[in-house]
């Protein structure tokens, strides 16, 4: 099924006249009030970067203080099987922007690398409908504020996608000179819209990171607080190089991890104060999650096996709370199979709007759960991870035979594929159907691609003409 810029347009126009249409009419809103007076929620999701699951205290962590997660979540609800895509940066960031697994978008990978790279040929595609797109047709404003990492082209950025407003890196802040001269990055720019607005040139730009994306949170919550929007925050923090202000340093006896996960602590506090502040706490669901596990070399995923890059539980398992004081329950656990492609069906159905019928929408409507309906359940049959590992219930199956329960062991210790035969043959099939899904051209859509020539948004300072621009890849070769 593959979408059309055509389709597209003819969607979000037939969305923005029927919400007129039915605001004209005195339709019945998400929280059943009549016409003018539907009051939709807001959304604000942080998505933060490589945060592993045992990294903040509401889901164990011993090391790093985080008082205002822990309040987060005693006002919320911990949903504790809650699955990134991917165990990697752009793929996930795919999957959250259009409901669908990462491989069902041609963004399981970047163009030679693992994920996007600077003046990489591949991003999000045009024929895309977003979740920004979906929600602006439904009278939102939408925010972007941090790490974008879905394609650095000019057809590839956020405000091409749905969002009025970005600001933020458009990629990883680890690439940036300062990595390893043998990839010769670029310079690091700071995107305003569409716009380059500065360089991060050091470790103190690094540092000032989270504060300025808070900053940039709450002014764009005040702004639009006479309106429903949706504000995506993807924080460049905690991916390497690790970096937080003076003050959270001192505070993490200079440990630049620590320091790091405590800040964004603190910027999950500032936006939940902006919101009572601002008397909007009640009408906003306010989502906290990762793009993966914590790296593979730390213990930061703790009690899960594995990490980031890898398919054990650490890789794609994150820690994850949601609030909607009134609507979600204080204090309630989840351990329903949940993931961030579930955003897309989520927030449009609570938005009242419409979700596209000519594309497969792999995310699930989580509402249900997340307010505590009776016998309410997840919507996966079956969850992958990518093709070579399935979850269904409590089991876990890889593609070479191996087979865990998940509740009984949660850190992947014992294959018990040899004692569950018909466990482990049911699902086998389930990963061989996921594999003629997604092998199918006709399930999938094609990723976006760039037209010649690529340029990078900050040429290679002290080089001229082609060297300035060559992409990363075509550099290492010389």
């Amino acid at each position: 099924m593959k979408g059309s810029s055509q389709t597209r347009r003819h969607f979000i126009q037939t969305m923005s006249l029927g919400l007129l249409s039915a605001a004209f009419h005195g339709c019945s809103g998400p929280d059943g009030r009549k016409g003018g007076q539907t009051q939709k929620p807001n959304f604000v999701v942080f998505l933060i970067d490589d945060l592993g699951y045992g990294d903040i205290e509401p889901f164990g962590s011993k090391k790093n203080r985080t008082p205002n997660l822990t309040r987060m979540a005693s006002e919320g609800m911990k949903l504790t099987s809650f699955y990134a895509a991917a165990p990697l940066c752009s793929p996930t960031r795919a999957a959250l922007m259009t409901g669908s697994y990462p491989r069902r978008v041609g963004l399981e990978r970047g163009s030679w690398f693992g994920v996007l790279m600077p003046g990489d040929v591949l991003g999000i595609s045009s024929d895309e409908i977003t979740l920004p797109e979906i929600l602006r047709s439904a009278g939102y404003a939408t925010g972007c504020i941090g790490k974008w990492h879905l394609g650095d082209q000019p057809e590839f950025l956020p405000t091409r996608h749905g969002f009025d407003y970005y600001y933020g890196l458009p990629y990883s802040n680890d690439m940036w000179p300062d990595y390893d001269r043998r990839w010769s990055f670029p310079p690091l720019p700071v995107m305003r819209n569409d716009a380059v607005i500065g360089e991060v040139r050091n470790m103190d730009d690094q540092a000032r990171l989270t504060g300025d994306y808070t900053d940039e949170a709450v002014r764009f919550i005040e702004k639009n607080k006479d309106r429903p929007f949706f504000l995506y925050v993807p924080h460049s923090m905690v991916h390497w190089p690790h970096a937080a202000s003076a003050s959270f340093m001192e505070k993490a006896d200079n440990d630049p991890y620590r320091a790091a996960v405590e800040e964004i602590d603190w910027s999950t506090g500032r936006i939940m104060q902006t919101l009572q502040r601002l008397g909007l706490e009640n009408n906003t669901l306010f989502i906290f999650t990762s793009d993966n596990g914590g790296g593979i070399n730390t213990d930061s995923n703790f009690p899960l096996r594995g990490g980031k890059g890898s398919l054990w539980e650490g890789g794609m398992r994150v820690p994850t709370i949601a609030r909607w004081p009134g609507q979600i329950s204080a204090g309630t656990t989840c351990d329903e199979i949940a993931s961030v492609m579930d955003f897309y069906p989520t927030f449009a159905g609570l938005a009242g709007a419409g979700l596209p019928d000519d594309r497969i929408i792999d995310g699930k409507d989580m509402s249900g759960f997340l307010k505590g309906d009776p016998g309410a359940k997840s919507g996966y049959e079956a969850f992958y991870y990518r093709t070579g590992a399935v979850r269904a219930g409590d089991w876990k199956y890889f593609a070479d035979g191996r087979l865990y329960n998940l509740k009984n062991d949660i850190a992947e210790t014992e294959d018990v594929a040899s004692k569950n035969p018909e466990v482990a043959a049911r699902m086998g099939r389930l990963l061989e159907r996921a594999k003629e899904d997604f092998d199918n051209p006709a399930n999938c859509r094609p990723e976006g691609r760039a037209e010649a020539p690529l340029k990078f948004l900050i040429p290679r300072h002290g080089k001229t003409g082609e060297d300035a621009h060559f992409p990363v890849s075509k550099t290492q070769k010389k």
